[in-house]
């Protein structure tokens, strides 16, 4: 037993030792913990060798307290002062006798739920090791007076309960034996004892007040803590990657235009197909082919400009663009596009360009930037020799037709769509 403590004793100084000499503001913890904390605990004791003849105590003695201050060097390694009080009376068939007993000790600490990486299956839970030396001192004073100064190794273990960010739930249980202790326990009878004997084994539950303006105490900071939440971040960038808003089969992160029809045909860029290169995709030519012309039998096509009108009219023409931009995404130019060949085959008619925004922002800005988008796509009609006294920009502000609140949605109403008159 005596070898064991002395071991401990010196693997625990020398494990403050040389934690006082690393780097506390490691790259694994960062420095952004607090260090200090205050420990109250009492419970009971069972004092052993010496008690002199005739002399016990009761098998779970009542009482004794614990009071310490401990500092951690950083999130494994610290060290403790405290202040220990006992008290030592009669148990069943043993003479009276009411002994006071009062410590002091340096104890280095070690924070085994860390070292064990507790972490992997709890994070409420935590174990505590710790040992050190200090002066002991037993009084008695009724019917005899006696006193003893003695020289003590002590080490525990404390199991942690994490209450909150502030508080734990502490339970210790520690072994304290004596070097030159003359009196024994009871105070009763005295000899010369040069070695290490009497053996006192305390057992308290108490809590433990984390001090500090961080967050989290040394007690509760995990290695590499940071890295894992950035991995877990990375993974759900990527599955957010993977998702598929306008369900053509291209992940959102490949797919070059965001908002093709459900059920068009698409590349693997998830751009709509267009073999005949006339900017209209094939799917909605056909439609259009299918619903809004006429064929004349030599080959040609007659479009019902009524039925088209209605068609642009009714929103089915559009461009679009990204958050906070006023220039359409490169994947929605085909709606100038059939804006402008509608325009050149219908030389008298005009339009009105309106622009819309989704609604994150402020109103008076989104209002600003539906106008800017709407000047962007007359501004490119204009160029494409259109007369500007056929086009008249709407700002038409925010779109509240969807939820604010989904990202997919919120794409469907950043756009301009178009009134032929």
């Amino acid at each position: 037993m005596k070898k064991i403590i002395l071991t401990l004793v010196f693997a625990s100084a020398m494990t403050t030792l040389s934690a006082q000499t690393e780097n506390v503001e490691s790259a694994s913890t960062g420095n952004d913990f607090n260090k200090w904390s205050i420990e109250l605990a009492g419970g009971f004791n069972k004092p052993t060798r010496k008690m002199t003849p005739g002399y016990r105590t009761s098998v779970v003695s009542p009482y004794v307290a614990d009071l310490g201050v401990r500092y951690m060097v950083n999130n494994k390694f610290g060290f403790k002062a405290d202040f220990g009080y006992n008290s030592f009376t009669e148990g069943d068939n043993s003479a009276a006798f009411d002994t006071k007993y009062y410590r002091v000790d340096l104890q280095g600490v070690a924070n085994l739920g860390r070292i064990m990486s507790f972490e992997t299956w709890t994070k409420s839970i935590g174990l505590l090791g710790h040992a050190g030396v200090g002066l002991s001192f037993l009084e008695r004073k009724d019917p005899t007076y006696a006193k003893d100064r003695m020289g003590n190794l002590m080490a525990g273990i404390t199991g942690q309960i994490k209450l909150s960010n502030r508080v734990s739930l502490t339970g210790d249980f520690t072994t304290i034996v004596h070097g030159r202790q003359f009196y024994a326990f009871d105070g009763a009878s005295s000899g010369s004892s040069k070695g290490i004997s009497g053996p006192l084994f305390n057992g308290t539950v108490g809590l433990t007040v984390y001090l500090g303006k961080n967050e989290k105490h040394a007690d509760w900071v995990f290695d590499n803590e940071d890295k894992f939440d950035a991995i877990d971040a990375r993974f759900m960038a990527i599955e957010n990657k993977m998702l598929d808003t306008d369900k053509d089969g291209v992940a959102d992160y490949l797919d070059e235009e965001a908002n093709t029809p459900a059920g068009a045909m698409v590349d693997t860029k998830g751009r709509s197909i267009d073999k005949n290169n006339n900017k209209v995709a094939d799917d909605t030519e056909a439609y259009i082919l299918k619903n809004y012309a006429a064929n004349t039998g030599d080959g040609s096509v007659v479009y019902n400009n009524d039925l088209i009108k209605s068609l642009i009219n009714g929103g089915y023409v559009a461009v679009y663009f990204d958050y906070n931009k006023s220039t359409p995404t490169n994947v929605s130019t085909e709606g100038t596009d059939f804006i402008l060949t509608y325009l050149r085959n219908n030389p008298t008619a005009s339009v009105d360009i309106i622009g819309h925004a989704d609604e994150l922002g402020r109103s008076a800005y989104n209002d600003k930037l539906s106008a800017a988008r709407a000047n962007n796509v007359k501004n490119t009609l204009v160029k494409a020799n259109i007369d500007a006294s056929r086009l008249n920009v709407v700002a038409a502000g925010e779109d509240t037709s969807v939820d604010k609140n989904s990202d997919a949605a919120r794409k469907l109403v950043r756009r301009v769509t178009f009134i032929v008159k």
